[in-house]
């Protein structure tokens, strides 16, 4: 049967006082707090298995009960990923959620907001999806290439350069509907990708991240990847999760 190593880290970095991200890996979540070291589970693919990150907005109230709230909202719905729009639903759920959670104008967390990126891994296909600007990528042989989608203006744009999103979850005291990006690719044995918040990559060039994968598996790469971008300054909360198919 083939599986799923799953190696996962999140921490504040050396400049944030919180840590606002966090993390889902099938059934567990790792929700605004910090790991000492990578952890590493195992997963059989049999039902869909997710994998995601979630970065809580710099700068507004409650952005790591947004992060924790979605992680554990998309760990529930995990099982029941089966398809593309399974995964558009659950995603809209979380942005309705976070914005009754927020309490409307006036509430103590009106304006949380969050992003999210991972990946539902089933037996021969992957679904990637994300809102924001944390990522998914593929590590292969043939190099690190992104996935995912950012949402951000683009750098040539008056507002490029930023931390600025253009769509996230929540973040606004009224209900702002968002359109997930989500796209399906094959899967098979050896296929390894990466998930991370932009406290990773905004510190480190792609290549950069690209030679750590080539060199490292598992939680060593999570680990490597890490201690990359706190000698780079640790500008951000850095949370990451590398996965790699397997077989028996």
């Amino acid at each position: 049967m083939p599986y799923a190593v799953v190696s996962a880290l999140s921490h504040p970095g050396l400049v944030r006082d919180r840590n606002e991200d966090s993390l889902v890996a099938g059934p567990w979540t790792l929700c605004a707090t910090v790991t000492d070291n990578p952890q590493t589970l195992v997963f059989p693919l049999g039902t869909p298995l997710v994998v995601a990150v979630a970065d809580g907005l710099g700068g507004h109230p409650g952005g790591h009960v947004a992060s924790a709230l979605v992680a554990r909202r998309i760990a529930a719905a995990g099982p029941g990923l089966d398809g593309e729009d399974a995964v558009r639903d659950a995603v809209d759920e979380c942005n309705r959620a976070l914005h009754a959670a927020g309490g409307g104008a006036g509430g103590e967390y009106a304006t949380m907001g969050t992003t999210v990126a991972g990946v539902v891994l089933r037996p021969g296909s992957l679904l990637v999806f994300n809102v924001g600007d944390s990522r998914v990528y593929a590590a292969g042989r043939d190099g690190l290439r992104l996935l995912s989608v950012d949402d951000r203006p683009p750098p040539d744009s008056a507002w490029g350069g930023t931390h600025l999103v253009t769509q996230c979850l929540g973040g606004g005291a009224a209900y702002r509907p968002v359109r997930a990006h989500v796209t399906a690719r094959p899967l098979s044995a050896g296929d390894r990708c990466l998930m991370c918040t932009d406290g990773l990559t905004d510190p480190l060039p792609d290549d950069v991240i690209d030679g750590v994968m080539r060199e490292h598996d598992d939680g060593r790469a999570a680990f490597e990847l890490w201690k990359a971008a706190v000698t780079a300054g640790g500008p951000d909360n850095i949370t990451l999760a590398v996965v790699r198919v397997a077989d028996e």
